[in-house]
């Protein structure tokens, strides 16, 4: 096992995940999504449930937000307020960290270690796994786009130091692609075991970020249909079910009412149709809806408003949704932006600052559209019908709700395995593709036409961004102060 590929970059991630760890040992948090999260993993960890708010943590907030406590019966300042707003598979591997380690300072930097170890290096070898079952070719072809494939996840800039934030999505990464690969091991080994595992991992999945739900139902769909598995996609369903209820009926009891795994979807519709918004994240209007506690009230007000706002302006409906894949597929370089903006990093040389930008952008351009050109080389086989559903079913909630370029990060493993299929194979098999008939024709123009699209979406978004990049650039940039 340990002269293995799969256990060798596995190590390789670990390592390189591991230096932006050891370096920002001392940092602490600064978003609000990451304050949540740590409330949130602190009360589990205390034996208080999933509650939020406590009065010493609203005193922290309070020169951010007017919190209205009117809403909330029996608010207890000691321990706070019982949340469904947030998914809870993430705050409880907090709260395991946290009961290991303490709830001091040193808790950061035991979660960024726990991450790491646990949920960022183990990317690199399911990838391995997932691209030896994608693509079927001659056997050494087939491990050498694998083992491509699985370094570019263990390298990927953004994937290194996503350990470092407290957020869902380093759960949510790992627990996908174990999904997806317990499907496609479903695909060649149709097991009891096999559907077993891909309903409980998408449950997991699920429990960590309800975006997925689409997807859930597409795998269903297609293990009954594509596969054929009528048995599988039963027992898939059921599991996936009893994975889910639990939360489902915890919330449904908090509220009084049916409810799902989080309550959150009012509070992103409302983000993304508000007319100050541009389909992604807005800092002034992400800050209305926080004065409401109480999160059954929270989500109706922010569908209403929603809604609201569609009514008044329904022209606008279609250009959102057209900006929001356009953020979805947008450059790395919102992150950076803030940090160093907000001198977090302090001042970085120009020539260091540009060296970063590089490392940062190019290699999704790079990944991104040489993906588009291996997607041209699929046969459509039940494994290749599968990632397309997965895409369908990962970007299209973005399209219609929230977007940020982050939210790509989550198809890396896939996208790297379709780029290696090219890098591997290189440009010549997609001639071929296009000589093979009339159906690889169509393929390979639509990847072209996929490749033109990035590009144009990278120049409007550079093009629109220019000021701010300008503004970054100049020798008091970390002093800009830009708002996330």
């Amino acid at each position: 096992m340990f002269k293995s590929f799969a256990f060798r970059i596995f190590l390789a991630a670990l390592i390189l995940r591991l230096i932006p760890v050891l370096l920002a040992r001392g940092m602490g948090i600064g978003l609000d999504d990451m304050y949540q999260y740590d409330m949130l993993a602190r009360s589990l960890a205390g034996g208080h449930g999933f509650r939020w708010y406590a009065e010493a943590d609203m005193n922290q907030l309070a020169s951010y937000v007017d919190f209205d406590l009117t809403s909330v019966k029996g608010y207890d300042p000691d321990l706070g307020i019982p949340t469904s707003f947030r998914a809870p598979l993430y705050p409880t591997f907090l709260a395991i960290v946290y009961f290991l380690s303490g709830t001091d300072f040193s808790r950061f930097f035991a979660a960024r270690l726990a991450q790491a170890v646990f949920l960022g290096a183990p990317l690199a070898p399911l990838t391995y796994f997932a691209a030896k079952r994608l693509f079927r070719s001659n056997e050494s072809r087939v491990e050498k786009a694998s083992r491509l494939a699985a370094w570019i996840v263990a390298a990927y800039p953004m994937l290194l130091v996503y350990p470092l934030g407290l957020g869902t999505e380093n759960p949510f990464f790992l627990l996908l692609l174990a999904s997806f690969l317990f499907l496609l091991l479903s695909a060649g080994q149709p097991t009891t075991l096999h559907f077993l595992l891909s309903g409980l991992f998408l449950g997991l999945t699920t429990l960590t970020r309800s975006v997925i739900l689409p997807f859930a139902a597409f795998a269903i769909l297609w293990m009954w249909f594509i596969l054929k598995q009528r048995r599988g996609a039963v027992i898939l369903m059921i599991v996936f079910a009893l994975t889910i209820a639990p939360w489902i009926i915890r919330n449904s009891l908090l509220h009084q009412k049916l409810t799902g795994v989080e309550t959150s979807m009012g509070y992103n519709l409302y983000l993304g149709y508000h007319p100050m918004g541009n389909g992604s994240f807005v800092f002034g209007p992400s800050l209305d809806l926080l004065t409401i506690l109480d999160d059954a009230e929270r989500d109706r007000v922010g569908t209403q408003k929603a809604i609201e706002f569609i009514k008044a302006q329904p022209e606008r409906f279609l250009p959102l949704a057209a900006n929001r894949l356009g953020f979805f597929f947008g450059l790395e370089k919102r992150v950076l932006m803030y940090f160093y903006s907000n001198n977090i990093l302090g001042y970085i040389s120009l020539p260091l600052l540009l060296m970063i930008l590089a490392v940062l952008l190019l290699p999704f351009m790079l990944i991104s559209t040489s993906a588009a050109l291996g997607l041209s080389l699929a046969r459509w086989r039940p494994e290749h019908i599968l990632l397309l559903l997965l895409f369908v079913g990962y970007i299209t909630p973005h399209v219609f709700i929230l977007s940020e370029d982050r939210f790509h990060l989550a198809l890396m493993p896939y996208l790297a395995v379709l780029a290696a299929q090219t890098w591997t194979g290189g440009f010549r098999e997609v001639v071929t593709r296009w000589h093979e008939s009339q159906a690889g024709k169509i393929t390979v123009a639509l990847a072209v036409v996929v490749v033109i699209l990035l590009v144009t979406n990278w120049g409007i978004e550079l093009a629109r961004d220019w000021d701010k990049i300008t503004q970054l650039l100049r020798p008091t940039g970390n002093e800009s102060y830009f708002s996330y």
